[in-house]
C-alpha cells in the first residue's frame, strides 16, 4: 500500500572512463588457477543468485543440505579405493569431497557467491551444494542457464516486475510471466519443495504444473502477484500433500463471484502440516465452515490471516480451533449481526486471552472501533501490530496502544494523526520498525501528520531501525532530530507526498534534514527521498551515504549533477528508482561507469530523449535497457522517454517485450 518515492545532451561528462565489462557476466566457470573474485568469471550468477537485501530474513530459510548431483562419493567399505590394491581417488575429487562437507554449512548467499569465485573446484562444488537460489530480476539469467549450474535446489525465489508496479507505473501485461521459470523447474528440481514469487504473472496452468512437478512441495508464497485465480489455488491445494506454507500477499486473484472455485475445502481431510495460512488479499468470499475444520485438524498451524468476509464471530470459533497461534490477521473485526444483537466485546476478550501464543496481530480491515478493547489482554505480548488498513483516530489508537509496551512493529494510517504518534512514542520505546501510511495519497491531500509526530517518535523510540513516513508538511529539525536520536537506522524513508515541499517553518530545501540523515546514521542501507531538494543534498548522500544500496528519489534535485553524486559517491548502490525529477541524458551518462555494478535502473517522468537511452544501450552492450511508454495504445517512436528501466541480465534481451516496450 506504501507510495514510491513514488533538452539534454548525449555526451558523458569529462571525468567518465570507457566502461570495462566484468568476467562475471559470462557465467563461465572458473579456471583452475584462478584465486579472487577480481579474476574469475563466476561471479555471473551473484546478479541471480545474491543475498535479497530487501527481504526478511525468512525469505531465504536453509533447508535439508544433503543430496544433489550425481557426483563421485568415496565408498568408506573400501569399493572404492580404500583398500584391496583399489585405486585411490584423484586428489582433486578428494578436495571436492572435502569442500562439499564445508560448504554445506556455509548458508548466506554472499557467502557462497565469494566461495564460488575462488576456483573451478570451490565453484563446482558450490553448485552442488546450492539449496536456495534467489533471483532478483527473473529476466537477469535464462532459467535454462540456472538450471544447468545448479543441481540439487530446495527453494527458488524469484523477483519480476519494477517495484513501482506497486503504484501503476508499469503498464498492464509488462511481462514478468513465470512460466518459462516453472516449465525449466519442473523436470530438474523433483525435490524442489519452496517456491515464492514476487512481482510476477503467475497463471492457474502455472500452479498446475507446480503441483504436478513437485511431489514432495512444501511452500508456496506469493506477493504482490497476479494472473492467477482460486482454481489454481484449489489445485495446489489438493495436490500438494506435504504443504506447509500457503502465503497470499497483496497479490490480485483475478476471479468473479461467479466464476470462483471452493478452494478451502480441497485440502486434504486428514490432519494438514500446514503451518501458515495467509489469504486476506483475496477479496471474494470462501467457505468458513471448510477453513473452521481445516483450522481444527492442523495442529502445526501458527499463522494463520483471513480476509474481511470474516466477522468477529466467525474469528471467535478460530480462535477456539487453533489456541496455539501466534501471527493472526482478523479479517474485517466487525460483527455481522444487527445492531445490539452481535457478539459482545467481553465474549471476544475471553477468546483473545486464551490465545496465549499471539505475539503478532494484523487485519482490521473493517475494524468496528468498539471492539478493540477485546484485543487489550494480548496487548503486552505483542511485538507486531498492522492497523494499516484501519481508519482509527488519535482518541480510539491510544487506549490500544497504551498497553503495548513491547512493541516492535508497528504499521498505521496517519488518520492517528500526530497525537496518537506521540501516544505511540510515549509507550513503545523497543519499537524498531514503524510504517505511517496516507488515507488519501495523492499529492493535494491535507495530510494528518507531520514533522511533529515525526520528532515525538524519534524521541520516544530510539532503538529504531526502519522507518516509512507519508506526510505533506515536514521540517529540517524534525529530520535532524531523528538522526540524531536514531543512529541505528537502516531504513528512512521520507515520502512528503506534494511535490517540492520545502521546510514548513522556514521555507528552505530539505536539503540539510536528509544531509543529517546520511551523515549521523552510519547503518544506513536504503533511503527514499523527497520535498523540495537541490543538489545540496545528493552531494551529501554521495560522501556519506556509502553502505546505501537502495536510493528512492521523487520530485527532487535541480541539475544533472545531483544523478552524477549519487553515480560517483554511493559505491554500494544496487537500486536507484527515480521519478519526476529533472535529471536529463547528461545525468543519465554520467552513470556508464557504474550501471554494471547495479541491479537495476528506473526513471519516469524525467527529461530523458530516445538519443541519450540508445547511446547507453550501445556502450553498455551487457545491459539491457527498455523503453516503454506510458500510454501502450501510442504508436509510433517519441523522441522523449517516459519511462527507463535498465537492468543486468545474462540472458540478453528478452523475447516477450509487448509492443510499447522498446528494447534498444
Amino acid at each position: 500500500m506504501s507510495t514510491p518515492h513514488s533538452s539534454s545532451t548525449s555526451s558523458a561528462p569529462h571525468r567518465a572512463s570507457p566502461p570495462q565489462i566484468p568476467q562475471s557476466l559470462t557465467l563461465a566457470a572458473p579456471t583452475a588457477s584462478s584465486a579472487s573474485p577480481s579474476s574469475s568469471s563466476a561471479s555471473g550468477m551473484r546478479d541471480a543468485a545474491e543475498d535479497d537485501s530487501d527481504s526478511p530474513p525468512s525469505l531465504m530459510s536453509e533447508d535439508d543440505p544433503g543430496g544433489g548431483g550425481d557426483r563421485w562419493e568415496p565408498d568408506l567399505r573400501g569399493g572404492n579405493g580404500g583398500g584391496g590394491g583399489g585405486r585411490w581417488a584423484p586428489p582433486d575429487q578428494v578436495l571436492e569431497n572435502v569442500l562439499e562437507s564445508v560448504l554445506q554449512f556455509l548458508t548466506a548467499a554472499r557467502d557462497r557467491n565469494a566461495a564460488s569465485l575462488v576456483c573451478r573446484s570451490w565453484y563446482r562444488v558450490e553448485a552442488q551444494t546450492r539449496r536456495e537460489l534467489f533471483i532478483g530480476n527473473c529476466y537477469a539469467v535464462a532459467p535454462p542457464r540456472a538450471v544447468e549450474r545448479f543441481g540439487g535446489l530446495r527453494s527458488v525465489v524469484l523477483k519480476g516486475k519494477p517495484r513501482f508496479a506497486d503504484f501503476s507505473l508499469v503498464p498492464y501485461g509488462w511481462g514478468a510471466y513465470v512460466s518459462p521459470w516453472v516449465a525449466a523447474l519442473g523436470p530438474a528440481y523433483p525435490r524442489l519443495e519452496r517456491i515464492c514469487l514476487k512481482r510476477m504473472t503467475v497463471s492457474d496452468e502455472d500452479l498446475t504444473v507446480v503441483a504436478k512437478s513437485f511431489p514432495l512441495f512444501r511452500e508456496l508464497s506469493l506477493v504482490c502477484c497476479d494472473g492467477f485465480s482460486t482454481y489454481g489455488l484449489a489445485v495446489i491445494a489438493e495436490s500438494c500433500r506435504h504443504l506447509r506454507v500457503l502465503d497470499l500477499i497483496e497479490d490480485y486473484v483475478e476471479d468473479e463471484e461467479d466464476e470462483m472455485v471452493d478452494w478451502i475445502s480441497k485440502f486434504p481431510e486428514s490432519n494438514t502440516s500446514l503451518e501458515s495460512l495467509v489469504f486476506d488479499c483475496v477479496s471474494v468470499p470462501f467457505n468458513f465452515e471448510a477453513l473452521e475444520a481445516l483450522v481444527a485438524r492442523s495442529p502445526a498451524l501458527r499463522r494463520l490471516r483471513v480476509n474481511h468476509h470474516v466477522s468477529v464471530e466467525q474469528l471467535r470459533r478460530l480462535m477456539a480451533r487453533a489456541p496455539q497461534l501466534t501471527h493472526f490477521g482478523t479479517g474485517a473485526f466487525r460483527s455481522e449481526a444487527a445492531p445490539g444483537g452481535g457478539l459482545s466485546v467481553t465474549e471476544l476478550a475471553t477468546s483473545f486471552a486464551a490465545s496465549r501464543s499471539l505475539t503478532c496481530l494484523s487485519g482490521f480491515r473493517d475494524v468496528n472501533p468498539e471492539y478493540l478493547p477485546a484485543i487489550y489482554p494480548v496487548c503486552a505480548k505483542l511485538t507486531s501490530l498492522n492497523f494499516s488498513f484501519a481508519s482509527l483516530t488519535a482518541e480510539e489508537l491510544k487506549p490500544v496502544i497504551r498497553n503495548c509496551i513491547n512493541l516492535r512493529t508497528f504499521w498505521v494510517l496517519d488518520t492517528v494523526g500526530d497525537e496518537g504518534l506521540q501516544a505511540v512514542a510515549e509507550t513503545c520505546s523497543d519499537l524498531r520498525e514503524l510504517r505511517v501510511f496516507p488515507l488519501d495519497a495523492s499529492e493535494d491531500s491535507e495530510g494528518s501528520v507531520s514533522d511533529v509526530g515525526l520528532q515525538a517518535i524519534s524521541e520516544g523510540c530510539r532503538k529504531l531501525e526502519s522507518i516509512l513516513y507519508f506526510c505533506q508538511r515536514m521540517t529540517n529539525k524534525a529530520v535532524i532530530a531523528m538522526s540524531k536520536n536514531c543512529p541505528d537506522l537502516v531504513v528512512f524513508r521520507l515520502c512528503i507526498m506534494g511535490r517540492h515541499r520545502p521546510d514548513r517553518i522556514t521555507g528552505q530545501a530539505m536539503d540539510d534534514g536528509f544531509g543529517a540523515i546520511v551523515m549521523n546514521c552510519k547503518k544506513l542501507t536504503r533511503l527514499s527521498v523527497s520535498g523540495l531538494l537541490t543538489d545540496k543534498a545528493f552531494a551529501y548522500i554521495g560522501k556519506y551515504g556509502k553502505l546505501i544500496k537502495t536510493l528512492s528519489v521523487a520530485f527532487a534535485g535541480n541539475s544533472d549533477l545531483s544523478l552524477q553524486y549519487i553515480f560517483e559517491g554511493c559505491t554500494k548502490l544496487q537500486k536507484l528508482e527515480v521519478r519526476d525529477s529533472p535529471f536529463s541524458d547528461k545525468g543519465l551518462l554520467s552513470g556508464l561507469n557504474y550501471f554494471y555494478n547495479m541491479r537495476f535502473l528506473w526513471m519516469n517522468s524525467c527529461r530523458l530523449t530516445m538519443r541519450g537511452c540508445k547511446d547507453v544501450a550501445q556502450q553498455m552492450q551487457n545491459l539491457v535497457v527498455e523503453v516503454i511508454k506510458d500510454h501502450p495504445d501510442d504508436e509510433g517512436e517519441a523522441e522523449i522517454v517516459d519511462k527507463l528501466y535498465l537492468y543486468r541480465s545474462l540472458a540478453g534481451p528478452r523475447n516477450d517485450a509487448p509492443p510499447f516496450v522498446t528494447l534498444l
